[in-house]
């Protein structure tokens, strides 16, 4: 009896939507990660190397010629029970960026993957391709140079503050919603990481060697990952239940559009995309790759979150101070489209 009044409440608490569902004990039928897809490389002519690996140790003698592992993706799951999701739901991120981006904000509160897994969605949060637990790859011999992001340019260039120059001044966009404190803005630098560039072929291989290994899912895709989805889509458009981008900072192939005509998708920004050109343009790209999709057949929904009276929204909306609030749009629109039980 205690056990079926407990669940009971649950499937309130989670069908609630709110607060309750956010703050209702959590079970789990399973969790757990692995890594998935990567190529073999294989390397000669490089010349041995020997080092002293820790204080009180032993030399150690490397030999760097031989076959290696690149490209490969590493993946964390959660399965809530009960599960009302119909299908898993991925959480991919951006540049410069790994799977933290969904896990507990700078702030310290719960992030996307604890908002969705409490509302009985199979969650996967993935460091894609050469990102954090991914692994990266010898350089220069396999990838080219990565490239790093320094403190001012989020700042600056993810619309937290008006444009350059603002980090220095310490400035931010009226009503900004990111959490601009010190010890939080110090908290999401942290959890930035190197890019490489070239290496989107590899992702995009590792991507659909995920949903081949899962099955078909849904995927919210955040920033680059957001093109990401779109190509890997137009590549394998069997392996999609719903596309969710979320400030996509690039497209699909435009001629290619109608592969993704029976995929249902929308797409999502926050505010300040109409005064920083740069922004501008990225949506209207994206507007304009939607409206390709439409004009094949397709159905693509285009969210604004200042048109619906959300506003202060950086680029890193799931890690806004509403990103609760934003989470429960994405939440109605599955649920809208029949991806909710």
């Amino acid at each position: 009896m205690k056990r079926g009044i407990s669940a009971a409440l649950l499937a309130l608490a989670l069908g609630s939507g709110g607060a309750a569902a956010q703050n209702a004990p959590l079970t789990l039928e399973s969790f757990g990660s692995f890594h998935v897809g990567g190529r073999i490389v294989e390397l000669s002519g490089q010349p041995i190397r020997e080092y002293l690996p820790t204080v009180g140790g032993s030399p150690v003698r490397i030999d760097p010629n031989g076959r290696y592992v690149v490209g490969q993706m590493y993946a964390q799951y959660m399965v809530p029970s009960p599960q009302r999701g119909t299908a898993p739901l991925m959480l991919w991120h951006g540049a410069y960026l790994t799977g933290k981006t969904y896990e507990t904000t700078p702030d310290n509160r719960p992030g996307w993957d604890s908002f969705f897994v409490r509302r009985g969605w199979a969650t996967y949060v993935t460091d894609a391709a050469e990102r954090g637990r991914s692994s990266s790859a010898m350089v220069p011999q396999i990838w080219q140079p990565p490239l790093y992001v320094p403190m001012h340019d989020p700042w600056e260039r993810w619309r937290v503050g008006a444009g350059p120059g603002s980090y220095a001044r310490l400035e931010t966009r009226p009503g900004m919603q990111f959490p601009t404190d010190e010890a939080s803005y110090l908290n999401f630098m942290r959890g930035t990481v190197a890019r490489f560039l070239g290496t989107d072929d590899d992702a995009i291989a590792s991507y659909i060697a995920l949903l081949e290994r899962v099955g078909p899912s849904i995927v919210i895709a955040h920033s680059q990952g957001g093109a990401f989805a779109w190509q890997v889509a137009q590549r394998r458009p069997d392996l999609f239940r719903a596309l969710l981008l979320i400030e996509p900072a690039g497209t699909g192939v435009p001629a290619q559009a109608a592969v993704l005509k029976d995929i249902p998708q929308m797409f999502l920004y926050g505010d300040f995309v109409d005064v920083d050109p740069r922004w501008g343009t990225i949506r209207n790209n994206a507007r304009r790759f939607a409206d390709a999709i439409r004009q094949a057949g397709g159905s693509v929904d285009e969210v604004d979150l200042p048109a619906r009276g959300i506003r202060g929204n950086s680029h890193m909306v799931m890690m806004d101070r509403n990103s609760d609030q934003v989470a429960q749009v994405l939440q109605d629109w599955l649920v809208a489209k029949g991806f909710w039980r």
